[in-house]
């Protein structure tokens, strides 16, 4: 498929290449010095031009969590390249909800495109070219919202390009433009309407994904989940929206472990190795979402087999009761 913008309004096509991103590049952090670090030193190599800095506060419940905090932050403070740097910190905890999705509002009232990390999400080298270039490449184009840099196919590649077109927003390393964030809506003031439209059951066509959104979806409505990303979702499909993933996977999640926010259990998809993009990128010739490549999703991270279902609940059921005699231990952990 042919890019009407490509090359000669953005020449992020050619063979140009410079020693520093162009694209403006958004760092999440929190009360992690450790991976922080290690994410950190993958944007350094990337010298971005552009530095965004979103950080929340302290929970004041969380012995220690401030210093872990001000460690996190004194990390991002080692710039030793050319780059503008912007911050949105929060002195107080806002939770995810709130600080992540006011702090992408703040990002897209700053920029028009960016790349978005955070502090456990760990890119190849390679994520931030590819961003760049397809940001380049689909901007103008409103069908594209979301480029994502994970791949969760395992192995499976699904076609010879370089990347294929999906539902489903992935954000573990990704990038988007401001004219698709204006669609965003922390709240889902439109969920009750469509909801009675059955606007699911058009979309997704299969009553276990029926459910299973719809589930999600009621309680982002009712304030149960202290989440993001799943809006971002639900903004994307309501608009028939489509995402890009790519055909290797680009990031690998750190976080999972004891001290993450969400990422608390021992997911398939933690720590799954990156691989490198090769370039230039090879674009698909049609723009037709891989219903194959997303069935694999469904089946095996939205509706995982039964017995991976039965030790969740089983491990969910061990933290609660551990949790119960634990003065700290409120996490929702959530895998994101």
């Amino acid at each position: 498929m042919t890019s009407p913008y490509s090359v000669s309004a953005c020449r992020c096509t050619s063979e140009r290449r410079t020693a520093m991103t162009d694209t403006p590049v958004v760092f999440i952090l929190f009360n992690r010095p450790d991976t922080t670090s290690r994410v950190f030193e993958a944007i350094r190599l990337a010298r971005p031009s552009q530095l965004l800095l979103i950080a929340d506060g302290p929970r004041p419940d969380r012995p220690g969590e401030a210093e872990s905090c001000a460690k996190a932050r004194r990390v991002v403070e080692e710039i030793d390249w050319p780059c503008k740097v912007l911050k949105n910190y929060s002195d107080v905890n806002l939770g995810c909800k709130k600080r992540i999705s006011s702090g992408l509002d703040w990002v897209f009232e700053q920029v028009e495109e960016a790349i978005i990390l955070e502090d456990d999400c760990l890119p190849d080298e390679t994520f931030f070219r590819y961003c760049q270039d397809l940001l380049c490449y689909y901007r103008y184009d409103e069908r594209i919202a979301h480029i994502g840099g994970a791949n969760f196919q395992f192995g499976n590649r699904r076609t010879e390009h370089s990347y294929y077109f999906s539902r489903y927003t992935h954000v573990w390393g990704w990038a988007t433009w401001r004219r698709a964030w204006l669609n965003y809506d922390v709240d889902l003031a439109l969920w009750p309407e469509l909801r009675e439209g059955n606007w699911l059951c058009d979309l997704l066509g299969d009553r276990r994904l029926i459910a299973h959104w719809t589930d999600i979806f009621d309680r982002l409505y009712r304030g149960e989940i202290d989440t993001w990303d799943y809006q971002w979702s639900f903004s994307c499909m309501v608009n028939g929206c489509l995402a890009l993933i790519p055909n290797v996977n680009l990031i690998t999640n750190i976080g999972f472990g004891s001290d993450a926010t969400h990422c608390f259990e021992t997911n398939i998809m933690a720590e799954v190795p990156n691989s490198p993009m090769s370039f230039p990128l090879v674009h698909p010739l049609f723009m037709i979402r891989n219903a194959e490549a997303d069935a694999y999703t469904d089946k095996f991270h939205l509706r995982p087999p039964w017995h991976r279902r039965k030790l969740n609940r089983l491990k969910k059921r061990l933290r609660l009761f551990s949790e119960h005699f634990s003065s700290d231990g409120n996490d929702d952990n959530r895998v994101v």
